[in-house]
């Protein structure tokens, strides 16, 4: 049969066509594209997808960018948002978009603007000028080749250009200027009357009945979540350094190692006398004919070298102060002058020396002799040095051992504690979402703790209602919070999420119906004068004295009070409304309005400031507009990602 095949070889692979085209009918080519596991489709722009996995790779750069900005209070949880997620598929859709409207409309950039950009790049440039070397070291770090990078960058340019006209151009009418500035500048003169709750908590009462209703129609208000109680033992710096005693041999030592860094080095007040060094070589020795002969000339009489190097020396800005360098540290001048400098007596001229700038005459003016601090005077910071590396090797042995005990004895931290010398410690209080307060808590309360910064890191927090930890009691790893600490945890005790008793909460419930009850009964007093002040403007009975309030200068008035303030009706005055402050209710004379005045300067900002949030709109505006012409379309599968519901999503 294999040699039947063999030998009719064409015959068959028309056969197989035969039967496997009339497949595609039967299946469908659609159904045969599923069957090729197709990502899924969050959006289409114009027809083309948006998959999942650019989302998805998006993502992950997003939550990376702001682990690296947040560092140790990254939480995923408070920063992973369906508001998040939303804007971020947002973001995906207007670059599709706008990418598809310039290549639709031929926007491209030039070569010359491409340079210019690249060059402003602050990462690519070597004191303030464009480095092509460190330019291409930037771009080997991201794994990337300067055609790529410029590619990319030359289509990001070109699609900034389809907003940048309406961005520029964007102009907040001058009416909606002078409204705005009005607003701000206008000087509103007023009288206020408070009604402090507090006056009228005595007039109220609570009854057990009503703590009772109250605590019934309001438990899930009462609910206090799922809670820990923690043992954890902390290592940082203090722990390290902890009964650690430095040896008087040891300062002594380091002292010795280090005399360098307790003083100033000798300094050398030199001058000189520079000449370039020309390409050619009858032009060099030309040039160093001429160093030779002045240098003849100023060992021959040194008091002359200050006129010899006025005449004489092509360093124009030291020419002119007798060729002063200034005084000059050791190493701070090229390898050949550094030696010539620190090599001459004082007023001594040395020969011609070569440095890689051209060559000199030099003359030392001044010698500055080094100075050391004794070790007496320095030893308290020597102490805190030697102690600082002393603990730095102890807290790396520290470490070390408690990473190892942790995992020893899964089922308790007493032994890891006492292997490395830490003290275990016990707080309660802790949830998933943060630390309950103190009243909530009870006693030894991580909110109330010395720790409770520690206590309240997400990554804390999340590894303490990891599965093995919060179940199965057992030890955390060590968590590294930082370079110089570390601790390790362990769930003590679990309190499931409950309603406390009544007898818990009761006084709690009844201050805030006091509270409440207190508040209403202010702000009836506050409406009743209020509509008697309506009644009789003239009326002045309770004001304060009159205060002149702008928004720009409030005069400590609160943001209810103030807008209050601001929104009333200047026909008529007296006017008078009250609103509600906190717990207080604030009744407001209004007595005078005068319109304000802007500097021209501050005004010019205004319309600035008021433009760029116009164009913003009108950008916004556009977008809509491209979405319904370009068909942008969201499917349903992008609800499941936003909400987060990752399995729903990839299926």
């Amino acid at each position: 049969m294999f040699e039947f095949i063999r030998s009719h070889r064409r015959w068959m692979q028309f056969i197989l066509l035969i039967l496997i085209v009339p497949s595609f009918f039967l299946v469908g080519i659609q159904g045969y594209d599923s069957f090729m596991s197709r990502e899924p489709e969050l959006a289409t722009v114009a027809g083309q997808p948006i998959s999942r996995a650019e989302f998805d790779q998006a993502h992950r750069n997003q939550l990376d960018q702001f682990r690296q900005r947040l560092g140790a209070q990254f939480d995923p949880a408070v920063i992973d948002t369906p508001a998040l997620r939303e804007g971020l598929l947002n973001q995906l859709i207007n670059q599709r978009l706008l990418a598809n409207v310039a290549a639709d409309n031929r926007f491209s950039v030039s070569d010359e603007t491409l340079r210019n950009t690249i060059a402003a790049i602050p990462e690519v440039q070597d004191n303030g000028r464009f480095s092509p070397e460190r330019y291409r070291q930037v771009l080997a770090a991201q794994g990337m080749s300067p055609t790529s990078f410029e590619a990319g960058l030359r289509r990001d340019l070109a699609i900034a250009r389809v907003l940048e006209p309406v961005g520029q151009s964007a102009r907040a009418p001058a009416e909606v200027v002078s409204a705005v500035e009005s607003a701000l500048t206008q000087a509103r003169t007023v009288q206020l009357r408070n009604f402090s709750a507090a006056d009228f908590r005595s007039q109220v009462t609570v009854t057990p009945a009503d703590i009772q209703a109250w605590y019934d129609a309001n438990k899930q208000q009462l609910q206090v979540p799922e809670q820990v109680q923690v043992q954890y033992v902390v290592l940082d710096e203090a722990a390290a350094t902890q009964g650690v005693q430095v040896k008087d041999e040891d300062l002594a030592s380091y002292y010795e190692q280090n005399k360098n860094r307790f003083g100033q080095p000798e300094r050398r007040r030199a001058s000189h006398i520079f000449i370039e060094l020309p390409s050619g070589e009858d032009a060099r020795k030309a040039a160093r004919a001429k160093a030779e002969d002045i240098a003849k000339q100023a060992a021959a009489d040194p008091a002359k070298f200050a006129e010899l190097a006025a005449k004489n020396s092509q360093d124009s800005g030291s020419a002119a102060k007798g060729g002063d360098l200034g005084w000059i540290a050791p190493g701070a001048q090229p390898g050949p002058l550094d030696k010539a400098i620190f090599g001459l007596a004082q007023n001594q001229v040395s020969g011609v020396v070569e440095s890689p700038f051209g060559l000199h005459i030099v003359k030392v003016t001044e010698i500055s002799p080094g100075a050391v601090k004794p070790l007496a005077e320095v030893k308290d910071q020597i102490t805190a040095e030697v102690r600082k590396q002393i603990a730095a090797q102890r807290f790396s042995e520290m470490a070390s051992q408690l990473n190892k005990q942790v995992y020893d004895q899964r089922d308790s931290l007493q032994p890891a504690a006492d292997a490395v010398g830490l003290k275990l410690r016990t707080a309660s209080g802790v949830t998933r979402e943060g630390l309950l307060p103190a009243d909530k808590a009870g006693p030894g309360s991580a909110a109330d703790s010395p720790d409770a910064t520690l206590l309240d890191n997400p990554r804390v927090r999340q590894v303490l209602f990891s599965p093995d930890v919060l179940r199965e009691k057992q030890n955390s790893g060590v968590i590294e919070l930082a370079p110089d600490t570390m601790l390790a945890v362990r769930v003590a005790a679990v309190e499931p999420a409950h309603v406390p008793p009544l007898d818990k909460v009761s006084e709690v419930i009844r201050a805030k119906l006091l509270d409440e009850r207190s508040a209403e009964a202010a702000k009836k007093a506050g409406e009743a004068a209020l509509a008697a002040n309506k009644a009789d403007p003239a009326a002045t009975e309770g004001f304060g004295p009159a205060i002149t309030v702008t928004r720009q200068n409030p005069q400590d008035l609160s943001r209810p009070v103030m807008d209050a303030v601001m929104r009333l009706p200047s026909a008529t005055l007296p006017a008078f409304t009250g609103v509600q402050s906190g717990v207080d209710y604030m009744l407001v004379r209004l007595e005078k309005v005068e319109a304000g005045q802007s500097d021209p300067a501050d005004l010019e900002r205004l319309a600035q400031q008021l433009s760029g949030a116009w164009g913003q709109a009108e950008n916004e505006a556009l977008i809509r507009m491209l979405r319904q012409q370009y068909e942008v379309n969201v499917t349903p599968a992008a609800a499941d990602v936003i909400r987060g519901d990752q399995a729903q999503a990839a299926g």
